[in-house]
């Protein structure tokens, strides 16, 4: 197998990659004791044989050292070659973090598929079997990345994750090519590639935070607490739980610990947070989030248990999004989720079902279902949509 070690090296391969018509790419990586994912190995395949020995396949080893990745970085600045990923949204963190760059122009194999009727979020090892009609073996895929040399086995089971992605991609490129359907997958992409997708605010971590209070002052000290936790964990590179985990800090915001003796009786704090660097920053943000201002304090979330649903309506809209996704091959929950039907037959109109692609095929409908302006006809197992 053709384990790349040497910049020279893969500069060779990058230049090659330039001339192709795509380049699929997929990578390895270890994220349990790291805040930031640590990049292990990285995959790429450009059109040929199937018989990876030919070079057309290899695998780089971003822990060799003096490699420089930068040649890969400029592969995926060259707008003239596809980068097809799948499940792509990890991989571009990590090169957005290691290189901030982003491949372009981009292809998600399962961004397609989903768009081609495979079903929501499918996984590469189904497309595999549907698509490029090959088995494949999963055992290597919990191994340690990190870890030299690397085994046979991890080998092949990363090179298969390029080599058959070429067959999957160029099926599905026709797919789409042939429904016209090029403008829906590049709306989802748009998200991959916007650097605020892979942005963590720190002031914005608490809302990621499941409380059962929508209390203010609640609110105002789960914010400093995750606040402090992010800002700590992405500064030394940990994951948030060696910090403390959710259920602690929730522990925090309810008994505000001013003192570190108060620090010291809780329950779920780790050992370590309970002093030095880690305590103090805890006391800190507590003490932020008692002395917050009212009009500063984080504002209570309208949670769509509280809309006033129209349940005749939403009931309409499900019979709706049912045959627009029958008729368009589309995952129901692609197009909208059981929560945006409610929020739809409550009045809610800010909701992606209502924009874009999603509003061509379901969002314009569901409006003028809601305006009355259109009924719903049952003939055997069609529905069909009448206008009044």
């Amino acid at each position: 197998m053709h384990l790349i070690t040497e910049t020279e090296d893969l500069a060779r391969f990058c230049e090659a990659a330039k001339a192709a018509p795509y380049v699929t790419v997929d990578t390895e990586f270890l994220r349990e004791r790291t805040y930031w994912s640590k990049l292990c190995l990285i995959q790429m395949a450009i059109p040929g044989a199937e018989d990876t020995n030919d070079g057309d396949a290899v695998l780089v080893d971003p822990l060799a050292e003096g490699l420089s990745l930068e040649p890969v970085y400029d592969l995926f600045r060259h707008e003239g070659t596809v980068k097809v990923f799948h499940a792509a949204r990890q991989d571009l963190e990590i090169f957005y973090v290691e290189g901030k760059v982003f491949p372009k122009p981009l292809f998600d194999t399962q961004v397609a598929a989903m768009v081609c009727g495979f079903g929501e979020q499918v996984g590469y090892e189904t497309l595999v079997r549907k698509i490029a009609k090959q088995p494949l073996d999963k055992t290597s895929r919990f191994t340690d990345w990190s870890h030299r040399p690397l085994s046979e086995a991890q080998l092949t089971y990363a090179l298969a994750d390029v080599t058959h992605l070429r067959v999957i991609y160029e099926h599905l490129a026709a797919q789409i090519a042939k429904s016209g359907r090029q403008k829906w997958v590049a709306e989802e992409l748009g998200v991959l590639t916007d650097p605020a997708t892979y942005t963590v605010d720190p002031a914005e971590a608490w809302r990621r935070v499941k409380t059962r209070t929508n209390s203010s002052k609640f609110l105002s000290l789960v914010r400093e607490l995750a606040r402090f936790r992010e800002t700590h964990a992405q500064a030394r590179n940990i994951p948030r739980s060696r910090v403390f985990k959710d259920d602690a800090l929730l522990e925090l915001a309810s008994t505000r610990p001013t003192t570190p003796e108060e620090l010291g009786r809780s329950r779920l704090l780790l050992r370590e947070a309970r002093r030095g660097e880690i305590a103090d920053g805890i006391l800190a943000a507590v003490k932020a989030g008692l002395s917050a201002k009212p009009d500063a304090m984080p504002k209570v979330p309208n949670g769509r248990d509280q809309l006033q649903v129209n349940p005749a309506l939403a009931d309409l809209l499900r019979v709706l999004l049912k045959a627009k996704a029958e008729s368009t091959g589309v995952a129901p929950k692609l197009i909208a989720s059981a929560s945006d039907l409610d929020a739809l037959a409550a009045g809610v109109r800010d909701l992606p079902a209502l924009a874009g692609w999603r509003a061509e095929v379901f969002g314009d409908d569901a409006l003028r279902l809601c305006r009355g302006e259109i009924a719903l006809s049952a003939k055997g197992n069609d529905v069909k949509v009448v206008r009044l």
